[in-house]
């Protein structure tokens, strides 16, 4: 099924699963999709807090206007359900401690818990409507991302983005309770939307940040022109100038993968979430920093540094090796293994204080970071499985070899509930907000999907 055939295409029949799945009863959802979907709500939340005075959310209220029923979590007033589902993906995302996905990798709530509150707000709806179209569409963006692993970012596109762009689309127009046809529809419209090159990589710019930002609304916008009667290409995703054609044009996509067990086997309950404040990858290297740090070995002793990667992760993370011994900005700072992997061992963490102006200058940091150098492994797994490894050479000969098996807050290991809470805690007060609003926000987000609408989130946009 690799090619396109006779017969329904591949957007319309994933729109058919789509509007079949969200007729049926609620409680036919696996209670581990809603625990997932409850968390994903709650991680985004925090970090749109977090974030709501960076700079980087400050340029983007400039390209917004004040007014509408729908809320940007910590700024005063209503937005438009296309102006907050752009600030609350930016912010979400902005970080990158957002969510991620083993096998992508791509990430789900700072795409779609934006468009989807932005969506039912606007348009009146509930917590099912919402707990539907995260569950579906958080479903649908995973599988996405396992058509045609790495070639998108081989392309130089943002999985994220791209993806993002059409399963928001279709998340949306579930939520809407949208026709089979109106659904496929708001997924080939999608496609055109589509967009978020790689560039930022090259001196640490902010346009990732944006792009899942950029991927809610224009996934809202789709689902929205659907209903309204616009009409979108059936073979946007297989067709001669399709989406893969266009974002992945070096793979022969494995279509089967939207479709394997389908319904049955739920893919969307293993999205990790990031115990660090950086790119994806960096996660299990920086577990390595951190246990050596563990054995007592002294910065001053370490005389090399030795990574086994993922080929596939060597453009976005290692190369060019100079620039990521000296990261340009912050931002770029978390795009860094070697740079992710001296923090972890210096400090024994890598959260928000790890990357800042003053930390990427710290001369410590940054003589540790020109000593970590990396070779491809043939044999790892990414992006099946995100593993770290260091081979660390001590000034009197003694080798200490340290393997991550897995990334963790993944599938494999994740984290426990306990920890999640905390983590939402803190980035509440690290964007300047009392425990007790962190509570209270925390309280209604535990009871969203049983609301009759969402009114509870306007008294969060302070």
């Amino acid at each position: 099924m690799n090619d396109a055939a006779a017969g329904p295409a591949l957007a319309e029949r994933l729109a058919g699963w789509l509007a079949a799945t969200s007729s049926l009863p609620l409680a036919s959802l696996p209670p581990e999709c809603v625990a997932m979907a409850r968390n994903l709500v709650l991680d985004v939340a925090g970090l749109c807090v977090a974030a709501r005075g960076q700079d980087y959310v400050q340029a983007t209220l400039h390209a917004v206007d004040r007014g509408g029923a729908c809320t940007a979590f910590g700024h005063p007033g209503g937005w438009s359900g296309f102006d907050a589902a752009l600030l609350n993906g930016t912010a979400a995302h902005g970080e990158d401690f957002d969510d991620t996905f083993e096998g992508g990798p791509v990430h789900s709530g700072a795409v779609l818990v934006p468009a989807l509150l932005a969506a039912c707000e606007r348009e009146g709806l509930g917590g099912e409507a919402l707990l539907r179209g995260l569950v579906l569409g958080s479903e649908l963006l995973c599988r996405l991302s396992l058509v045609a692993p790495k070639a998108i970012h081989k392309a130089g596109f943002h999985p994220t983005a791209v993806i993002g762009a059409i399963a928001a689309a279709a998340a949306v127009a579930t939520a809407l309770g949208l026709p089979r046809g109106q659904v496929a529809h708001a997924i080939g419209i999608a496609g055109s939307m589509a967009s978020g090159i790689i560039e930022y990589l090259a001196d640490g710019s902010w346009t990732k940040r944006m792009h899942a930002g950029w991927a809610a609304q224009s996934g809202l916008r789709a689902a929205l022109m659907a209903r309204g009667g616009f009409v979108g290409p059936r073979t946007v995703l297989e067709g001669t100038h399709g989406f893969f054609k266009a974002f992945a044009p070096t793979a022969v996509p494995d279509y089967t993968k939207l479709f394997d067990g389908l319904g049955e086997h739920w893919v969307m309950p293993t999205i990790a979430f990031k115990p660090y404040a950086c790119g994806t990858m960096t996660q299990p290297y920086i577990d390595c920093g951190i246990a050596l740090r563990a054995r007592g070995v002294k910065p001053e002793e370490i005389t090399a540094i030795v990574c086994d990667v993922g080929e596939g992760t060597v453009h976005r993370l290692w190369d060019p090796l100079d620039l990521k011994h000296n990261p340009p900005t912050p931002y770029a700072a978390k795009f860094s293994t070697p740079f992710c992997i001296a923090v972890g061992f210096l400090d024994g963490r890598a959260g928000f204080g790890q990357f800042t102006a003053r930390r990427i200058r710290d001369p410590g940091a940054l003589a540790l970071c020109r000593k970590i150098s990396y070779r491809v492994d043939p044999a790892n797994e990414y992006p099946r499985n995100f593993t770290g490894h260091l081979r660390c050479t001590l000034a009197d000969g003694v080798v200490i070899e340290l393997h991550q098996p897995h990334m963790r807050g993944g599938a494999r290991d994740p984290l426990p509930q306990a920890e999640l809470e905390q983590k939402f805690s803190d980035n509440c007060a690290f964007g300047g907000w009392p425990a007790a609003r962190a509570d209270a926000l925390r309280a209604v987000l535990a009871t969203l999907f049983a609301q009759p609408d969402l009114s509870s989130l306007k008294e969060f946009r302070i």
